[in-house]
């Protein structure tokens, strides 16, 4: 019986899940991350920190592979060789849903270190990251208008790189309302993230 149409939350789930092994794990590990497995690879490169393991643990791990042919089906994962391994890549609207995820994490991280009267956390966690999604995140902070994050974003700014740093001062700027915040290209950006998870049919997809 061929596998029905993910939800929007599954192709979430699923991508957050490939996102800690992509180019280092296949189909079998993904699908043991999201049914939960205690197999000591899992455990050992910490990926039931995962935020999406064990989603599917209710679900036999045949099924969870079947959805994770669907995401590569329908282009939200790929499989590419890496000698003879076949591993877990994203696509290209793979990357696109998953990046806005994680950017949105990384802000609600943010939240939580506020509520909890966080004053100096260590923001080299941040250098070296995929720079599209550190931009995005900015966008994203600078459309809060959340001026409690200035104070984060200025430890931040000490620690990267000049085109990280222009950026994140851009923010900081745009927060303190010295600078005009456009939200065009963030609101463009949220409208293919929407279309992209609305899918293709299989028709597209064969065309």
């Amino acid at each position: 019986m061929p596998q029905s149409r993910l939800s929007h939350e599954e192709i979430k789930v699923i991508l957050r899940a490939a996102d800690p092994i992509i180019a280092e794990g296949g189909r079998t590990l993904l699908a043991k991350i999201l049914k939960g497995s205690k197999e000591k690879k899992v455990l050992e490169y910490k990926l039931d920190t995962c935020p999406a393991y064990g989603y599917f643990k209710k679900e036999k791990l045949e099924e969870v592979k079947k959805k994770i042919n669907w995401m590569i089906r329908y282009d939200y994962l790929e499989l590419e060789n890496f000698g003879k391994l076949p591993l877990i890549v994203f696509t290209e609207r793979g990357w696109l849903i998953e990046s806005d995820q994680r950017a949105e994490e990384f802000i609600h991280q943010w939240e939580e270190w506020l509520s909890s009267g966080k004053k100096d956390p260590d923001m080299t966690y941040l250098k070296d990251r995929n720079r599209v999604m550190i931009l995005l995140m900015l966008e994203k902070i600078k459309a809060s208008g959340n001026k409690d994050f200035i104070p984060y974003l200025q430890l931040w700014e000490k620690v990267d790189y000049k085109k990280v740093r222009a950026a994140i001062d851009e923010t900081i700027r745009v927060l303190e309302e010295k600078e005009p915040f456009d939200g065009s290209w963030l609101e463009e950006r949220n409208e293919q993230v929407r279309k992209t998870l609305a899918g293709y049919s299989w028709f597209d997809v064969f065309l």
